[in-house]
C-alpha cells in the first residue's frame, strides 16, 4: 500500500485514498496480538470495545459508501439505524469474523466509488446530495477520532500502539 508520505505530489483523490487506507488499516491492525476476551473486554463507560469498535467503522464504511452513494435505506443494508448499535457484539462476532466484515465492507465502499469523480455528488445523505469530497474528508476525521480510542484502548491493555503518526 501507498503511504500518505509518498502521496504529497499526487492528485488529491490518491492523496484522500492513501490517508484512507492508512486510517483503514490501522484500525484493522488494532486487534493484532490480542485475545478474544481482551478485545471484548469494556475498558471505558459507553459501549467501546476494540472489536466494538472495528465493527463500529464496518458500518460507517456502509453508512458513506452505501447509503450515500446508492441511497438505499439501512434498512436495506443491513445495519442498524443507530450509530451507537453498531458496537454491540453478539456471540458469533470474533476478531477473525468482524476483520471479515470490515475488509469486505472496504473492499465494496472503494468499488462503489471508483468511477466516481470527488466533485460527483451522492445523493442519499440526510443532508441531501453531498459530494465525494465531503465523504473522504468526513471519513478522514471519522476514522482518525476511532484510531485515537483504538490506541487509548490499547494503552489501558497494557499494549503500546502504533496506530497513529502525528
Amino acid at each position: 500500500m501507498i503511504s500518505a508520505d509518498d502521496v504529497i505530489n499526487q492528485p488529491e483523490r490518491v492523496q484522500f485514498e492513501a490517508f484512507l487506507d492508512e486510517h483503514r488499516r490501522a484500525l484493522h491492525d488494532c486487534l493484532d496480538d490480542l485475545t478474544e476476551e481482551q478485545v471484548r473486554r469494556s475498558l471505558v463507560p459507553s459501549r467501546t470495545t476494540l472489536l466494538g469498535l472495528v465493527k463500529h467503522v464496518t458500518f460507517v464504511e456502509k453508512v458513506w459508501f452505501d447509503e450515500a452513494v446508492t441511497g438505499r435505506s439501512r434498512a436495506d443494508i443491513g445495519i442498524p439505524l443507530d450509530p451507537d448499535e453498531s458496537f454491540i457484539l453478539d456471540d458469533s462476532d470474533s476478531i477473525a469474523s468482524i476483520r471479515a466484515a470490515y475488509l469486505a465492507a472496504v473492499a465494496s465502499s472503494r468499488q462503489a466509488v471508483s468511477s466516481l469523480g470527488l466533485d460527483d455528488k451522492l445523493p442519499g445523505n440526510r443532508r441531501g446530495p453531498i459530494p465525494l469530497r465531503w465523504v473522504y474528508l468526513h471519513m478522514l476525521r471519522e476514522l482518525a477520532q476511532h484510531c485515537g480510542h483504538a490506541d487509548i484502548l490499547r494503552e489501558q491493555l497494557g499494549l503500546t500502539s502504533e496506530l497513529g503518526d502525528a
